[in-house]
């Protein structure tokens, strides 16, 4: 074998699946196309479950510091720092579970960093897969051979259509254009107009129109489009980092095939609206590495995998339903407009308000596990402050760089197979290596051990 795990692909998710499959006692190799980590902007941002986990690996001081400047970014270019719904910049950031505005890559300089002694070979494209009762074969320039594979190469993954997962969804309604730009000249209000809508902030300018050309767009393609959605003629003098992309969603049908999994993008693909995708493809991670590292130790059975795709699907289909839900009102027209008025107004209530705010966060999201386990039991966990016994008083992410479980406890006996922290002042909890709580002094402590541990 050339690896316990080859992960295919040095995006976000790619890099924190390796690292945390290290962390777990793995030994991960990294198949990238790419010959360098591409500088295109691509996602502004991580939701408050993909800031959690990466808090909880020590990562914390990094994103901080990038979320100075990537608020100011957020700040120019959307002319508000807070959360929206369809381009409704309503939304009130939670303060007891943030998010992260850092653009991609400077997020992916951070994950390269932490995942630092993992092999990762650039240039090397896989062309075929073949997978057996032993391993995985992966072609890639050269063959090499794993006990398991996870494709997290992107909404076009070459994995997943290898392997042969299907991707059933919807096409895309709308296309999405953006970009830096330099105008001569006045241009049209930025909002909602007859054709669609057009946004500038800054040298930020972006437009939503119903789905076309899916080609790459020039500044002359550019241009067109904005008369199409404003009647108004501009002149582009300079037009580049443009990006498109559409508004299809599509989800694998299973995230696992046998020895062949799918992470973030490669399993699912949506609109980018509310910002979602590493918030989804990050906790994919998450939730997959620590689960290898205890099977490939032997800690638990290969069928404990399957509790993979079981928790991540539904956290999947959840978005894929929201952010349909913003497609239609992004579309252009007075029906659409009449809707997001009332929308709007609903948006200001602070119930409703937090509602929506959950909604894209994530933070909803609550597993069904294989014994009677009430809420909490089955959410991710917050960052709490944490008091201990003899009076100290501690964030949770200053106990979790381990990657094992945690009881925080002041009452239960100590557990070899998990890390102990003494607490008064909350719990009894039971936290998995993804943040999840796994148990919360309702039921019996050794089911939920027995069960993940």
């Amino acid at each position: 074998m050339d690896a316990d795990v080859i992960v295919v692909g040095a995006g976000p998710v790619g890099l924190f699946l390796a690292a945390e499959l290290k962390l777990a006692g793995a030994e991960p190799l990294i198949l990238e196309r790419l010959e360098a980590p591409s500088e295109e902007s691509k996602s502004r941002g991580l939701g408050a479950l993909a800031t959690e986990a990466l808090w909880r690996r020590g990562l914390g001081p990094q994103l901080a510091e990038a979320d100075v400047a990537g608020t100011k970014d957020l700040a120019r270019d959307h002319g508000s720092t807070r959360g929206h719904f369809a381009n409704i910049f309503k939304i009130v950031p939670s303060a007891d579970r943030p998010r992260t505005n850092i653009w991609q890559p400077e997020l992916e300089r951070v994950l390269a960093k932490h995942a630092e002694g993992v092999r990762i070979l650039r240039g090397h494209e896989v062309t075929a897969l073949e997978s057996d009762v032993d391993g995985v074969t992966v072609t890639a320039g050269k063959t090499w051979r794993a006990r398991y594979v996870v494709g997290c190469d992107g909404g076009r993954s070459t994995v997943r259509k290898l392997a042969g997962f299907e991707f059933p969804g919807t096409p895309a309604l709308l296309r999405t254009i953006a970009g830096q730009a330099r105008f001569a000249g006045d241009l049209p209000p930025s909002g909602r107009h007859a054709g669609g809508t057009f946004l500038h902030g800054g040298s930020m300018v972006g437009l939503a129109e119903p789905a076309a050309n899916p080609e790459p767009v020039t500044a002359a393609d550019f241009a067109a489009s904005i008369r199409r959605i404003t009647g108004a003629d501009v002149v582009i003098e300079e037009f580049r980092e443009e990006r498109r992309f559409g508004d299809q969603a599509r989800q694998a049908d299973d995230y696992r095939r046998g020895r062949v999994f799918l992470a973030g993008d490669a399993a699912h693909v949506h609109s980018p609206s509310g910002g979602q995708g590493l918030n989804l493809g990050i906790p994919d991670a998450a939730n997959l590495g620590w689960k290898l590292g205890a099977v490939l130790r032997g800690d638990k059975p290969e069928a404990f995998l399957d509790t993979y795709t079981r928790e991540r699907h539904p956290a999947g289909e959840a978005v894929l339903r929201n952010t349909r839900a913003q497609s239609a009102l992004l579309a252009p027209g007075p029906h659409v407009d009449a809707l997001r008025e009332i929308v709007g107004e609903v948006l200001d209530l602070p119930e409703a308000n937090r509602y929506f705010a959950d909604l894209l966060s994530g933070v909803r999201e609550r597993y069904d596990f294989p014994y009677p386990a009430p809420a909490p039991a089955g959410e991710h966990c917050p960052d709490l402050e944490l008091v201990d016994t003899a009076g100290r008083t501690t964030r949770l992410h200053e106990h979790t760089r381990t990657g094992r479980g945690l009881l925080l406890t002041a009452e239960h006996p100590a557990d070899p197979r998990v890390d102990v922290v003494p607490v008064t002042n909350t719990g009894p909890l039971l936290l998995r290596p993804d943040g999840v709580i796994a148990w919360a002094g309702e039921g019996p402590l050794d089911v939920a051990l027995d069960t993940w541990f």
